[in-house]
């Protein structure tokens, strides 16, 4: 049943609607549970579409089995979506940083209080992204420390590569995610692949682990699927390389691969002079698991993440 959760009037004779897609068990008596998977925060990041897209077409494909409520909420800001763009425009605002709302206060304050006030009550919430449209990710669930021994288990059936605890930027009191958590309703965040871009072989691999997880919960009486086993790491095992100079940025490493300390992983060259600024080297060794895709780099720009000492997922 596809339905407005939310809906706002704006200045123009038009209303900003937050839609919803509720897929329910075809026996309402035999409903054991909710998992809600939300996406869509950040207009400029579609991975989450084809993840909403892939776990609607699997269930309708087999609905006999299908034992819960699925609640699908494929974008959350359609204003940024419809526009291309990260924030809420015209107020220039990451709504993912403006949970968990008030129906005292504006009107994205009243949005976001409506959308949390309709998970309430669900067992999990996934909320998926991508990366920026700066960085490619490898998928992976980000969790505050504070609700560590509340996720880390769910997040071990969702087949990532790994779960990086106490992830600041993306786990920040203001998100949904945190909010949901010290609400009861345990929620993580997914992240993977790069903005404005769908990595079809990534949202596959999530989308598997959504149903092992919806397995795990009772929710699923399909085929089962075999999932990773997670690297679990924290802020202090990762490798940050930024830029030390602005320049354009070639790449010479894929992402997912196992560096040696001093590994050349790309350059930074100045296409004016046709000469390379300087060659841009792992400073430790490890998987590189976060890579730079967009060539246009200043001084400071992530380049790449590395975990020290740890190999490639299986």
């Amino acid at each position: 049943m596809i339905e407005n959760v939310v809906s706002a009037a704006l200045p123009v004779n038009e209303n900003l609607r937050i839609p919803r897609n509720r897929l329910e068990p075809v026996d309402l008596n035999d409903n054991r549970g909710r998992i809600s998977i939300v996406t869509g925060a950040h207009g400029d990041e579609l991975e989450g579409q084809f993840v909403c897209y892939e776990v609607i077409r699997r269930i309708n494909r087999n609905k006999e089995a299908l034992k819960g409520t699925i609640d699908i909420y494929p974008v959350l800001n359609p204003l940024g979506m419809d526009s291309g763009v990260r924030t809420v425009p015209k107020i220039d605002m990451d709504l993912n940083r403006m949970f968990p709302g008030s129906q005292d206060g504006t009107m994205m304050d009243k949005v976001t209080a409506g959308i949390v006030e309709s998970l309430l009550g669900s067992d999990i919430c996934i909320d998926v992204h991508a990366s920026d449209t700066f960085v490619k990710e490898i998928p992976q669930a980000r969790i505050s420390d504070e609700f560590e021994q509340m996720m880390v288990p769910y997040a071990k059936y969702l087949n990532v590569d790994l779960i990086w605890i106490n992830a600041t930027a993306t786990v920040h009191e203001s998100t949904l995610a945190y909010s949901l958590c010290k609400l009861g309703v345990p929620a993580l965040v997914m992240e993977m692949g790069l903005g404005n871009r769908i990595n079809q072989e990534y949202g596959l691999q999530v989308v598997d682990g959504i149903f092992h997880l919806m397995k795990k919960l009772g929710l699923w009486e399909g085929d089962d699927i075999s999932v990773k086993e997670p690297m679990v790491i924290t802020n202090d095992d990762i490798e940050f390389i930024r830029a030390a100079e602005s320049g354009i940025f070639i790449s010479c490493a894929e992402n997912n691969t196992f560096v040696k300390q001093g590994d050349k992983i790309g350059e930074i060259i100045d296409p004016l002079a046709g000469e390379v600024i300087y060659e841009v080297k792992a400073g430790c060794e490890g998987l590189l698991f976060t890579m730079r895709e967009h060539p246009l780099a200043y001084e400071g720009a992530l380049l790449a993440r590395i975990i020290r000492g740890k190999e490639a997922a299986e």
